[in-house]
């Protein structure tokens, strides 16, 4: 079984318009249509069984339509799992979360540089706390982002053990991008083996397998997700480089799905 713990869809309606915008702002080009039916295909062609769909608010006013959207995927039962988003300036996160929880999605995506505040920054502090109290997932963008190259990097291992500090810890929190894009050294020495998940989206390309396996050792291979960024990276070249490592069949199942199916109570 593959789970892949990090993909990107948007509605029909607005798929093509919103991927060729994302694209062209952080020069990377696409490797599917940004539609669900893009995402299948993909999956039909890397043998993924599950991804995860990982939407970003970037405005607070967009919850009710991905919240609504959300739920359509999940009724779907095709493989495709969709998480929701909370957006910093909402001033309903709390009811915004409840309904999260009730609706059976299993957790949430946030952005820190697409919704312009930092990591540690006291709004996600609070939603953190009460996702973590509800025993819902987050995923983070953690590092640098392509489109936003020149400003400072809004999650660092430094903000996130900021935050995990005002918070008490959080073990259903997953860092993107191997725990920060672009920032192996710092993750590798401040915050691997810290209770959190990494994934490892988008950045197997331009890692060197020696650099992979030595974050696997030092931050468990029990905390590490597969994951890919689709659009953004190919489904079948991410699995093909993770397989290709040559972990093991042991750790590389934890990575390619066991580990994904025990956060996700599957």
């Amino acid at each position: 079984m593959i789970i892949d713990f990090h993909a990107h869809i948007f509605p029909d309606k607005i798929a093509e318009a919103t991927v060729s915008a994302l694209s062209k702002g952080a020069g990377i080009p696409p490797h599917s249509n940004g539609a669900l039916s893009g995402l299948l295909e993909q999956m039909n062609k890397a043998e993924v069984d599950v991804s995860i769909n990982l939407p970003v608010l970037t405005k607070s006013k967009q919850f009710d339509s991905i919240f609504s959207f959300a739920k359509t995927v999940n009724q779907m039962e095709n493989g495709v799992i969709s998480f929701c988003g909370i957006h910093p300036d909402d001033e309903e996160y709390e009811k915004h979360l409840h309904l999260i929880k009730e609706a059976g999605i299993k957790g949430i995506k946030i952005h820190p540089d697409y919704q312009g505040a930092f990591f540690d920054d006291e709004r996600y502090v609070k939603i953190l706390s009460l996702a973590k109290s509800l025993d819902l997932i987050t995923v983070t963008h953690a590092g640098l982002d392509g489109a936003f190259i020149g400003q400072e990097i809004k999650c660092t291992p430094v903000r996130v053990l900021r935050l995990l500090d005002a918070i008490g810890g959080y073990d259903k929190l997953v860092l993107a991008h191997l725990g920060g894009n672009e920032l192996y050294d710092e993750v590798f020495v401040n915050l691997a083996g810290e209770s959190v998940y990494f994934d490892t989206s988008y950045v197997l390309p331009f890692l060197t397998q020696d650099q992979f396996e030595k974050m696997v050792e030092r931050h468990g291979e029990n905390k590490i997700l597969f994951a890919t960024d689709s659009p953004w990276q190919d489904q079948r070249k991410m699995v093909d480089i993770l397989k290709g490592y040559g972990l093991g069949a042991h750790i590389q199942n934890k990575i390619l799905c066991e580990n994904a199916k025990k956060l996700l109570n599957i």
